[in-house]
């Protein structure tokens, strides 16, 4: 279901149950912001070696976009708000498919 502003929400499905609920213009958007949540990896190369398995249903649908997904940590730019930490926290995903739900 498309919200009047345009998004769409997401919820992170984790053995069966519907843990959290992102939203994002896209899947891949919503996607981002759940890999965020991830246990970090001192890099990007480690973290992508270690890529996890999340899974989204799109609220409203049967549809589960599967996603491979990796965080890791990393500096703040030099610009950065004063109120931003020192370390960030960095995510990435990669699209698997998507499946539809039988329930």
């Amino acid at each position: 279901m498309v919200r009047e502003d345009g998004k769409r929400n997401f919820a992170l499905r984790e053995s069966g149950e519907e843990t959290s609920v992102f939203s994002g213009n896209t899947p891949r958007q919503a996607a981002l912001k759940a890999a965020r949540r991830l246990e970090p990896e001192s890099s990007e190369s480690s973290a992508k070696s270690n890529a996890e398995e999340i899974k989204l249903r799109e609220k409203g649908t049967d549809k589960v976009h599967k996603y491979e997904a990796w965080s890791w940590e990393d500096e703040a730019p030099e610009d950065s708000p004063d109120w931003m930490p020192e370390e960030i926290t960095e995510a990435n995903v990669s699209k698997k498919g998507i499946e539809h739900l039988d329930e």
